[in-house]
């Protein structure tokens, strides 16, 4: 199965993560609660309820890390009885995105965390610089999730400006 992104420059490091690390889904998103990739979900709404709480939770961590320990939380892990789950953000020059996924015992936490550090590396090469290429939200919190739904889901492709320098297909 391949990663199904909104952006395609999150492709490459969101795949490489997935197959690294053997995770079962893997969302990332921007902390607004805006999927700009996702890997394993097979229903729309599966991606927009995790996408939610996951934005959710990352704010109540940082928001509680603030007052607990004068920083925010920037990782946490659950481990339940038959997946594990493990949030994290990584920052980028267009700003901090949120990374969730979700993995059983053919991994591990240490394998997801190094792994993510990868990933985190991969992103940080891979984001096109901000004047070359718009804003990957707009402001219009419905607009843009339904956007990035249906490109990630094939009813509809990236803008051309969102799809990068050159397709052959174009």
């Amino acid at each position: 199965m391949r990663a199904r992104v909104a952006e395609p420059w999150v492709e490459v490091p969101l795949q490489r993560f997935v197959d690294d690390a053997r995770v079962l889904f893997a969302l990332l998103l921007h902390p607004s609660g805006q999927v700009l990739g996702q890997f394993g979900f097979t229903r729309a709404v599966d991606v927009m309820a995790a996408c939610a709480l996951g934005a959710a939770i990352h704010a109540s961590a940082s928001q509680l890390g603030r007052e607990l320990d004068g920083k925010p939380f920037r990782e946490l892990y659950h481990a339940g009885r038959h997946r594990q789950i493990f949030i994290a953000e990584t920052p980028t020059i267009r700003g901090p995105l949120i990374l969730l996924t979700a993995f059983d015992t053919e991994s591990s936490l240490g394998l997801v965390q190094v792994f993510f550090r990868n990933f985190c590396d991969m992103l940080r090469t891979a984001v096109p610089p901000v004047d070359e290429q718009p804003p990957v939200f707009t402001g219009d919190l419905e607009r843009d999730l339904n956007r990035s739904l249906a490109i990630l889901f094939g009813r509809a492709r990236p803008p051309l400006a969102d799809r990068g320098p050159s397709h052959p297909s174009e």
